[in-house]
């Protein structure tokens, strides 16, 4: 072959691969402006703040502050794209949070609202409205918790910390959060979501209305070799089914998040690769499944939309609480509930209690061993949709510590053994978890 042919070839070659390339990285940016429109909206509409504060704060990261965000108040709404390039919109609809549209949507919208019931109670936080009992305990050391707290929000420029709680023995020993957030400021859990759709999962149980152990009623799986997979299977992510959790490219996750109208469909159509209860893989889709699973055990949509809200969340008063939807009405188990940080506390409070909410049980004491219990292959940190101590990453803290866990290092780490519940919401992971916990527990003489 002459040189010149050769020369030519390479250059072909080359032109072919970055085109290739292009097409690639331009199908990622779908992912970049549909992530900064859906927190947009969310942000300004549903935790009410501005769109200068989301684009400083919420959305000033690499590589979503590429995007350019803009809203309609009148619409209530917020559109996102990359150097414009792939314009994408987000709705907010009352009750339900922000979602991310595409062209279709206005043919067909989802008109369906949850209906909420907020009863006041005449008690101190967290059983009620009022604020909490001043409570001293001798045993905590205050002035070290608060140094300890202070220094953690002066270093937000390393990790860009906007939260933090401790509660001991239901009463609040350490609140701060950064300059710009406050007590009524709602946050964003991410995968926190997923442990409160398992412990919708736990209560239906405890209701007497379906058992994690059967199988898992999705109707494509019975004639084949899924029809052995169990809501059980579901609950520890070892289903054994095919899953790319990659928010670096276009996976099954990002396709789900940021494209599907239905995301509790995109888990059903995927492959069996491990026998059930055998492989643990991380999947989100799996979590949104589940909420699928629960959609169908009601008559009506109406009564799924009611349903967290009732048997949960504003019956222990998480009343800031939203758990936001995709385009067809299904909860976004995986990823989208947004509640104050008290209200979040509460949460791991009702897990620290077993169940039990001021004399009331909202699930089976039980069902706490029961998230707390390793899955199969997980290497010990894996319960049912809750995280458990590793020591890799936990060496020196209590062992019997467990937790809800999202993106961006959002924590509610609950701590039996000390009677504590600890809160950190960021923009980072990069936080010394280990040291800040070990030292709340060395505050307690």
């Amino acid at each position: 072959m002459k040189r010149r042919q050769i020369i030519f070839l390479s250059i072909i070659i080359v032109l072919i691969g970055l085109i290739i390339l292009g097409f690639i990285n331009y199908q990622k940016l779908t992912i970049l402006s549909g992530y900064s429109a859906k927190n947009t909206c969310s942000s300004v509409f549903l935790a009410n703040r501005s769109l200068e504060f989301t684009d400083a704060h919420d959305n000033n990261f690499a590589p979503v502050n590429l995007a350019h965000d803009q809203i309609d108040p009148s619409q209530e709404s917020a559109e996102a794209s990359v150097f414009g390039l792939m314009k994408r919109t987000a709705l907010y609809r009352e009750g339900l949070g922000s979602v991310l549209v595409d062209d279709n949507y206005a043919k067909t919208p989802f008109n369906l609202r949850p209906n909420r019931a907020k009863i006041s109670k005449a008690l101190p936080y967290p059983y009620g409205d009022l604020p909490q009992k001043d409570t001293v305990f001798r045993n905590v050391n205050y002035k070290k918790i608060a140094r300890l707290v202070n220094h953690i929000i002066k270093q937000d420029s390393l990790t860009t910390t906007r939260a933090l709680l401790v509660l001991y023995k239901d009463q609040i020993i350490a609140e701060h959060y950064a300059e710009g957030y406050h007590t009524t400021s709602k946050f964003l859990g991410w995968s926190m979501t997923k442990s409160i759709l398992a412990t919708l999962i736990g209560i239906r149980q405890f209701e007497g209305n379906l058992d994690i152990m059967d199988t898992a009623p999705v109707e494509q799986w019975k004639q084949d070799d899924r029809k052995n997979i169990t809501i059980h299977n579901l609950l520890q992510m070892n289903s054994g089914l095919a899953w790319d959790e990659d928010y670096g490219s276009i996976s099954d996750v990002t396709r789900m998040l940021f494209k599907a109208r239905d995301m509790t469909t995109i888990q059903a159509n995927k492959k069996l690769l491990h026998a059930p209860g055998s492989h643990w893989n991380y999947s989100s889709g799996t979590t949104n499944l589940l909420s699928g699973i629960l959609r169908k055990q009601f008559r009506t949509t109406q009564e799924y939309l009611d349903y967290p809200y009732k048997v949960l969340i504003d019956r222990i008063g998480m009343h800031s609480m939203v758990l936001e939807a995709d385009m067809k009405g299904n909860y976004v188990g995986s990823s989208y509930a947004w509640a104050t940080v008290r209200d979040w506390a509460k949460f791991g409070l009702l897990y620290l209690h077993e169940g039990n909410w001021n004399g009331e049980q909202v699930f089976d004491a039980p069902w706490k061993d029961y998230v707390t219990t390793p899955a199969n292959d997980s290497n010990g940190v894996y319960g049912g949709h809750f995280w458990l101590h590793d020591p890799e990453i936990l060496p020196d803290v209590p062992l019997d510590i467990y937790s809800a866990n999202g993106y961006q290092g959002q924590r509610v780490f609950i701590i039996p053994s000390k009677e504590l519940v600890i809160a950190r919401f960021g923009l980072s992971e990069d936080f010394d978890f280990n040291n800040f916990i070990a030292d709340i527990v060395s505050a307690m003489n």
